[in-house]
């Protein structure tokens, strides 16, 4: 509100997590735009305006979560017992590598690895968690500042552990039912419910009489699916439960429906006072 009283702004650009405990680097600017060249590394910038009278407090803004993107093929992860052994074949030869890991950016952690033998152990890792992992290679090593000298190499995602899902999808309707048709329609898993990859889903239906029961297997980014061959004037039962490389987790209540004894043209067709056939 007083913008025209600001003589500029400070940026603090910090990375997180920062085992060497350096300052944040301090930008002094004039204009309202700043470009970073960062790594994929979590970062914390800090935004304060200044004039004559002093500072203003700080705006915090955290870059964005890149958690669900990967570099596949760059790092591999093998767990043996309670550790990690993450490997990498470097694409030349930094002074050394900067490992961070962690199940979220508030828990991340930080290692230096001078050596270049292009791998690392990691321990205490707990099963059913979704631990992120990422290599960067830097030119400077002296617990100095990375943000302006680290590359992003590898980034992964692993369990040490797979489960089974604990729930089922959620929000499971039944729409657009017909005399041999119907359309079923789920919200996917939430993935601190997996407990592991998802691999997919095992939708089963199974019409009042038992007399016939069908289950198919779909792929993890399908959250419907068409049911055909269905017979009319019949009370159907489905359920729908995800699965890991562990196995399937638990499914679904059961939800009915039930297919009409006619179409709509047929039904049209039994009114007199409207009949079009």
């Amino acid at each position: 509100t007083q913008s025209e009283n600001i003589l500029g702004y400070y940026v603090s650009v910090e990375r997180t997590p920062n085992s060497c405990r350096d300052s944040p680097n301090r930008i002094c600017l004039k204009d309202r735009e700043v470009l970073l060249n960062l790594s994929m590394a979590y970062y914390r910038v800090s935004i304060s305006a200044y004039n004559k009278a002093g500072e203003s407090p700080q705006a915090i803004y955290v870059v964005p979560d890149l958690s669900e993107t990967d570099l596949p093929g760059q790092i591999h992860v093998k767990y043996q017992g309670t550790n990690a052994v993450v490997t990498w074949t470097p694409e030349y030869n930094p002074k050394c590598f900067v490992v961070d890991w962690g199940t979220h950016k508030e828990d991340m952690r930080m290692k230096i690895v001078t050596t270049a033998t292009g791998n690392f152990t990691l321990d205490n890792f707990e099963p059913y968690k979704l631990y992120r992992i990422m290599v960067h290679a830097s030119d400077v090593c002296q617990c100095e500042s990375f943000t302006r000298h680290e590359k992003t190499f590898g980034v992964t995602r692993f369990y040490p552990v797979e489960g089974v899902p604990r729930t089922g999808p959620a929000n499971v309707t039944i729409l657009n039912i017909t005399k041999h048709s119907a359309l079923v329609k789920w919200t996917e898993i939430a993935a601190e419910d997996c407990l592991g990859f998802l691999q997919g889903y095992r939708l089963s239906y199974t019409d009042s009489s038992r007399t016939k029961s069908v289950a198919v297997t779909l792929n993890s980014s399908t959250t419907s699916y068409h049911l055909s061959g269905l017979k009319e004037k019949t009370v159907y039962h489905v359920q729908i439960s995800g699965f890991t490389k562990a196995g399937n987790g638990p499914p679904t209540l059961s939800h009915p429906f039930s297919t009409p004894k006619y179409g709509t043209v047929e039904a049209l067709c039994m009114l007199p006072s409207t009949n079009p056939c």
